[in-house]
């Protein structure tokens, strides 16, 4: 990414969300049941499952709120009957975003989404018209201190793409369908990971600045304190400089 990297993007953002809002049980949760539902209670045979109950558990979730949820999605438990809908837009600069929601109303979903975009000067836009710049990929993270050679050894020979040392973090990346292999093969090794992920990596980048830059922030921030929304990926790129003035103002 133009001067600076993926996990610092991501994460810069993932903060922002988790501190300001504070929904994440609601999202995990939602998460939890819908992945059931689509593809049964048993983690070992569910990898999508699997990728929820690790987030569910790192972030303190009880257990029996976890076998709730999965017993909602497989219809043991009544609950609300949640669908998957993703949109696609634009913000400032041409940044691509894509937004994967869980809603139970989609006329009010994308009402709602459009109002967002309309005023914070963006534009949503029809189904594959961002899509294609993103690719669903594999994300594990890992201390600094545990050794980048260990971590490569281990990662590679299980099949991942690769590994760098990213924002004082090792980052795995693998094939989505290989992130759950890749992780216990650097269990196994005697590595713990503090995060293991699916997320969308965009395949290019739009480097952003001054207004642009806080304009799309507020757009992003915006989309991710609506209640129906689970995820929200952009396709931009911020400098250290610019990386440093935002958060200086957040």
């Amino acid at each position: 990414m133009a001067g600076h990297s993926k996990w610092a993007n991501i994460k810069f953002r993932k903060a922002a969300q988790d501190a300001k809002k504070g929904k994440i049980f609601t999202r995990l949760i939602r998460e939890i049941t819908v992945a059931a539902r689509a593809g049964g209670g048993d983690a070992s045979s569910n990898p999508r499952l699997r990728t929820a109950l690790d987030k569910a558990y790192a972030n303190n979730m009880a257990k029996d709120t976890v076998e709730r949820a999965i017993k909602r999605g497989t219809g043991e438990l009544e609950g609300v009957d949640y669908e998957e809908v993703t949109y696609e837009g634009y913000g400032p600069s041409g940044v691509a975003i894509l937004i994967e929601t869980m809603t139970d109303n989609r006329v009010r979903t994308v009402a709602e989404i459009r109002h967002i975009f309309s005023k914070r000067g963006g534009n949503l836009g029809t189904s594959g018209s961002v899509a294609y710049l993103f690719q669903r990929r594999g994300m594990i993270s890992l201390a600094a201190d545990v050794g980048e050679d260990r971590v490569l050894e281990a990662a590679l020979e299980a099949g991942a793409e690769d590994v760098v040392t990213e924002d004082g973090r090792i980052v795995v990346y693998t094939e989505a369908t290989a992130l759950h292999g890749v992780a216990e093969a650097l269990q196994n090794a005697g590595l713990t990971p503090e995060e293991i992920e699916l997320t969308m990596i965009p395949e290019t980048t739009v480097e952003v600045s001054g207004d642009d830059a806080d304009k799309l922030m507020r757009l992003l921030e915006a989309l991710e304190e609506n209640d129906d929304v689970q995820n929200v990926y952009a396709n931009y790129s911020l400098s250290d400089e610019e990386m440093a003035r935002l958060e200086a103002a957040s």
